[in-house]
């Protein structure tokens, strides 16, 4: 047998093939650092030619389908998911250490197909369409399909955050477009299973061939290629930011729409009155939040923002204890591992005193040192570029500052970040300065939290799950959050003067379904 034979097939046009192998590559075990079963290709040009010339015969099709037959596939996929969890989980886990229980069978799995439930909803109803009748003038206008999309999925989330199950996919699918998935290099028999459900799924509710499509790695010139190629509409983007950047620069140039997450420390305040008031259950909180997941999540919270005095150091020190006692997490690859150890050296290098940790953990396993590194507010403000240096793992960078004036300084010298978390006394002592500090705080950040840890992103309609650059690359956007996440992958086309019997179900005179809410004259209304 070949060694083509033996590598995994790609899922292109309906059909899974084994054509196109320019090499392969082996996912890891980051439990032991060994290679997982299975070897997966890095397509050629040519598989990627074929997938945007099927993506687009597809989307001649999808984009005139019916909101209820784009739900029927999305709730057909779910339940495919639901009935193969066991078989999903045992593969994320040995792809990504990931616990099972309760990470990935008890709480990724279900808000994945929650994800595909709630954009199946969207999708019947419609209303994300924000349709718009002005009668007198006889223009209408709503949100339409794009065209086919390419989702790159990121390698902390297998499940939810997929580029053929998660956020991107679903919005993408929703408004009617095509999807060619990326496979994350880290987890592709996890995508590849995914592939399957929906291949069945597709065939189950009819949808056309090309519709949903997977590859599991390309060159970085290919990748750039297809970014750039004209028959791709837009790319969702969930990664790295330097990997980012560069196909975000070829997005750019040829005018397409790029949606990244790309990068975030996430500041969190924590005011003197809070640490006043209940400090040690802070440091309980703040640790339980830094560790969860080998802190290999994007809303984790990173640098942490206090004002000098006594109570500030009892809580470092018990910061520090907890993070000495804890066990160090498993990290999802030896490149995560890399890239951690590389930050922490940038950040000593420019004067972070490490208080613990910081180095890599003898044997196999992918593993660093839980570590913890403080600096001083004037510090920061010397060098804030240096120190928001993304340390993406279980580490976190505490500034200590001369005041809150300073925090707010501080806050004013960050990028763009996802989330921004201020903890205030429940009496009232912080409410002097606590507005000027959230002021600051919500022009850096997507979403604003008080008292409460940014880990984790709630699948709700009022997400934002975004935030001003490098947090994603458009800070109108959210990546969470349906309807409004599926507007990323929409194109707003207004109908002018033409006869009711031409124009899209939803700007008919007649609501289509009766759900769906519609903004007429100027009154939004299901009438």
């Amino acid at each position: 047998m070949s060694d083509t034979a033996k590598t995994q097939p790609v899922y292109i046009d309906g059909e899974w093939t084994h054509d196109y192998v320019a090499s392969t590559f082996c996912a890891q075990d980051p439990s032991c650092g060994e290679a997982t079963e299975g070897s997966f290709p890095v397509s050629t040009w040519d598989a990627i030619d074929r997938a945007l010339d099927a993506a687009q015969r597809a989307f001649r099709i999808s984009r005139n389908l019916e909101g209820d037959q784009i739900a029927a596939f999305l709730e057909d996929y779910a339940k495919r998911i639901e009935a193969d969890r066991e078989v999903l989980v045992e593969l994320a886990h040995r792809e990504t250490a990931l616990p099972k229980s309760p990470r990935l069978a008890d709480v990724e799995l279900p808000r994945t197909v929650n994800q595909l439930r709630l954009a199946a909803q969207s999708a019947r109803e419609d209303s994300w369409r924000m349709p718009i009748i002005d009668r007198k003038a006889n223009i209408r206008s709503c949100y339409t399909s794009l065209g086919p999309v390419a989702v790159f999925g990121p390698n902390n989330f297998p499940f939810a955050f997929n580029g053929i199950s998660g956020g991107d996919f679903a919005a993408a699918i929703v408004a009617g477009n095509p999807v060619i998935a990326k496979a994350n290099s880290s987890h592709p028999a996890t995508s590849q299973r995914f592939a399957r459900l929906a291949a069945e799924a597709c065939e189950a509710t009819s949808m056309p061939k090309g519709f949903v499509q997977l590859i599991y790695r390309t060159s970085h010139s290919d990748g750039e290629r297809l970014v750039a190629d004209p028959r791709l509409a837009a790319v969702g983007y969930t990664g790295a930011r330097h990997a980012g950047l560069q196909l975000k620069g070829v997005a750019d140039r040829v005018g397409k729409p790029f949606y990244a997450e790309l990068s975030s420390v996430n500041p969190v305040v924590i005011l003197p009155g809070a640490l006043q008031e209940r400090g040690d259950k802070l440091v309980e909180e703040y640790v339980v939040s830094g560790l969860m997941g080998a802190g290999q999540f994007c809303t984790n919270p990173g640098l942490l923002l206090l004002v000098k005095g006594a109570q500030t150091e009892s809580f470092i020190e018990g910061v520090v204890a907890r993070y000495q006692a804890a066990p160090a997490g498993t990290l999802l690859s030896s490149g995560v591992e890399t890239s951690l150890v590389k930050s922490l050296g940038i950040l000593s290098k420019a004067g972070a005193a490490m208080l613990t940790g910081g180095t890599k953990l003898p044997g196999g396993r992918c593993a660093v040192a839980n570590t913890v590194m403080r600096i001083s507010g004037e510090q920061f403000l010397a060098a804030p570029e240096v120190f928001q240096t993304e340390a993406f793992g279980n580490a976190v960078l505490i500034a200590v500052c001369d005041s809150v004036e300073q925090i707010t300084r501080v806050i004013d010298a960050l990028e763009g970040n996802l989330t921004g978390t201020i903890y205030s006394d429940t009496q009232g002592a912080d409410d002097t300065v606590y507005a000027s500090v959230a002021d600051a705080l919500q022009q850096r950040v997507g979403r604003v939290l008080n008292d409460k840890m940014p880990t984790g992103v709630a699948v709700s309609a009022a997400m934002n799950h975004g935030g001003p650059y490098p947090a994603t690359s458009h800070p109108g956007f959210t990546a969470v959050g349906i309807p409004a996440s599926v507007l990323r992958f929409a194109k707003l086309t207004c109908y002018d003067a033409v006869r009711d019997s031409r124009l899209p179900r939803v700007l008919r005179d007649k609501n289509p379904n009766g759900s769906t809410f519609r903004c007429i004259d100027g009154a939004w209304t299901k009438e």
